[in-house]
């Protein structure tokens, strides 16, 4: 068990169906403003949610598709804070890309530090944890946004994103070892 591989595969599925998408719609999430994105992921969390309570699934996409569009917002939500050109819609594949890449990087960073730090106690939290708190985290941007972006003493937006996509990740880690349910 490699951490870092496994965290590695799980941002390669996400970052595949994320470029495809891209492919398909170009970058229409630009138009995206930073509640949206929040919304969104509250969306999919709070549809793992439901599912996790009533063991009862409608529709095709599973839990795996929604830890992975969790992750894959939690990267627009990051991007989106730092493009300030609002008329600035359709970015080139290749800035796609670098971008994608560049908030995954800090992403696995930030995680092996705090692997580092907690010895990897997010290995034995529940899935309803994880979704939890990503759900909490969502609720911490949105009072964020309603505050103008200020904080007294807490950590900004991007920082409740990048624990959202590592959550995410460790989610979609766990389902992989058949250790949760997707």
């Amino acid at each position: 068990m490699n951490t870092y591989l496994q965290y590695d595969r799980a941002i390669e599925s996400c970052q595949a169906i994320f470029l495809q998408k891209t492919k398909d719609y170009g970058t229409s999430w630009r138009v995206y403003r930073t509640i949206s994105v929040a919304d969104q992921i509250y969306i999919k969390a709070k549809r793992i949610r439901n599912i996790q309570e009533t063991g009862i699934q409608k529709i095709g996409d599973d839990i795996i598709s929604e830890f992975k569009g969790i992750l894959n917002y939690g990267i627009i939500g990051l991007i989106q804070l730092d493009i300030t050109d609002n008329e600035l819609e359709e970015l080139p594949y290749e800035t796609v890309l670098k971008l994608y890449n560049e908030k995954v990087c800090i992403a696995k960073k930030l995680m092996q530090d705090k692997n580092h730090d907690y010895g990897e106690a997010w290995r034995d939290m529940s899935q309803e944890s994880f979704v939890d708190l990503t759900l909490a985290k969502i609720l911490r941007i949105k009072q964020m946004l309603a505050n103008d972006g200020k904080t007294l003493i807490s950590e900004g937006i991007d920082a409740n994103f990048y624990d959202i996509i590592n959550y995410a990740a460790f989610g979609l880690i766990l389902i992989d070892e058949a250790r949760h349910n997707g």
